[in-house]
């Protein structure tokens, strides 16, 4: 069986925490999208981590961590990861690469810091991790796979071919030090060494184990609204951050999917430029901002202050369709135990028409959040682990929004740790 946890807006919904979670109950967990540009917060018994690439499943003894075809493969910050957890005391990872993964270059990580810095105030606020210009090349196709990291003169041809395309670009447009490829070679030397003792057949690898009736988990990385489709374009991630993506990204039939845990905030925050309809500002943000997740709402990748916001159940709404959900995963619901009443944003006003449908970009940027006031709870929900022991307020909270997005709220997030997690039935009357 196949279940994928995804995001339902711009990231940092809590996903890590939700795969953590679910990965005791797998065997394989599998990134399949997306590079080191965002991170997932985990925190267990062993510390609190910010993994960047790893699958958030690989603190447990058990499974198999996989980086899918899909992922772009940065292999010197994977294994500084991998180093950082074991200092920790984590057990050595049983990891899998992809040997059909792309590698991120050097040269990606430069060619996004020298766009970015031409852009200027008009930057699409990039991590300049290299994720842009890597996908770029992996669509132009010039992108390098872990495969052909074990075939030299294949390797040394694609370099010196990729290298006389750049320089034409680092001289005349970034007026750059142009790349060498013996360089880019010696490089690529040490990456091999490195990765060479997990390379596999990841998708042959996972047809056997599915046929052996294995539990795989899919970990998708940032959310439906950075998706390069379906997302706030072009204020998006450079690769597919839904769900559907994860048979390509895993390199498994759609039809194995079974269970789409979609997660949501309780509050939005978002990293990054881009529309954010009920975003807010000021001390009210500050404060949410730093009550929020543990130890604040900052980028476990960038360390940046993420953008805060009220629930939008616009947004929510639409992430959720878009990724198939059949389970919503609410998190950090104990975070708002301070206020004594909770906006949550329930349309768009555009151009004087409400609607409750997420429209595109250009309407988007127009949009003014209409806002419905609920109580709060004005108390501290963490430690409870039955639904009925929740404030009546709180429990009204999460109806409301349920109904509101339309997809069954079946997993209460109360706090940062595995345990601090609320089951229920959802109450919804439809079908989804």
């Amino acid at each position: 069986m196949v279940k994928a946890v995804v995001g339902a807006n711009w990231g940092d919904e809590g996903k890590g925490k939700i795969t953590d979670m679910m990965a005791e109950n797998a065997d394989i967990i599998v990134r399949f999208q997306g590079g080191a540009n965002a991170g997932h917060t985990i925190v267990n018994e062993y510390g609190k981590f910010a993994l960047h690439t790893l699958p958030s499943g690989v603190f447990y003894g058990h499974t198999t961590s996989i980086i899918g075809n899909g992922v772009a493969l940065n292999i010197p910050v994977l294994f500084q990861e991998v180093k950082s957890i074991t200092e920790k005391g984590v057990p050595a990872p049983k990891l899998l690469v992809s040997d059909r993964a792309q590698i991120v270059m050097p040269y990606h990580i430069l060619f996004d810091q020298y766009e970015e810095e031409r852009l200027g105030g008009k930057s699409f606020g990039s991590t300049k991790s290299g994720i842009a210009p890597f996908y770029s090349d992996k669509y132009a196709k010039i992108g390098i796979q872990v495969s052909d990291l074990f075939d030299e003169d294949l390797l040394r041809d694609k370099l010196e071919k990729v290298c006389e395309l750049k320089n034409v670009t680092l001289e005349h447009l970034y007026h750059k030090p142009l790349l060498v490829p013996e360089e880019l070679l010696a490089t690529l030397r040490e990456y091999r060494e490195m990765v060479k003792p997990y390379v596999c057949d990841v998708s042959l690898y996972l047809h056997k184990a599915l046929k052996e009736g294995k539990t795989v988990l899919l970990e998708g990385q940032l959310g439906t609204l950075k998706d390069t489709d379906h997302g706030i374009y072009p204020m998006v991630t450079s690769s597919s951050t839904l769900a559907a993506y994860g048979a390509i990204g895993a390199g498994i039939p759609p039809y194995e999917i079974r269970q789409i845990v979609t997660v949501c905030k309780a509050y939005s925050s978002a990293v990054g430029a881009g529309a954010f309809v009920s975003e807010i500002f000021g001390e009210e943000a500050d404060e949410l901002r730093r009550r929020g997740g543990d130890g604040g709402e900052y980028g476990a990748t960038t360390g940046r202050p993420r953008r805060m916001g009220w629930f939008d159940c616009v947004a929510s709404k639409y992430g959720c369709r878009l990724q198939g959900t059949t389970d919503v995963a609410f998190t950090v619901l104990d975070v708002l135990g301070y206020l004594d009443e909770i906006p949550v944003c329930v349309g768009y006003e555009i151009d004087g028409e409400v609607t409750t449908d997420f429209p595109v970009t250009y309407k988007l940027e127009k949009a003014k959040p209409v806002l419905k006031v609920l109580p709060g709870w004005k108390s501290d929900i963490r430690g409870i682990r039955k639904y009925e022991e929740l404030p009546e307020n709180c429990r009204k909270y999460i109806e409301f929004i349920e109904k509101q997005i339309e997809y069954p709220i079946t997993m209460v997030s109360n706090g940062p740790g595995r345990e601090d997690i609320i089951y229920r039935e959802s109450c919804l009357e439809i079908t989804v």
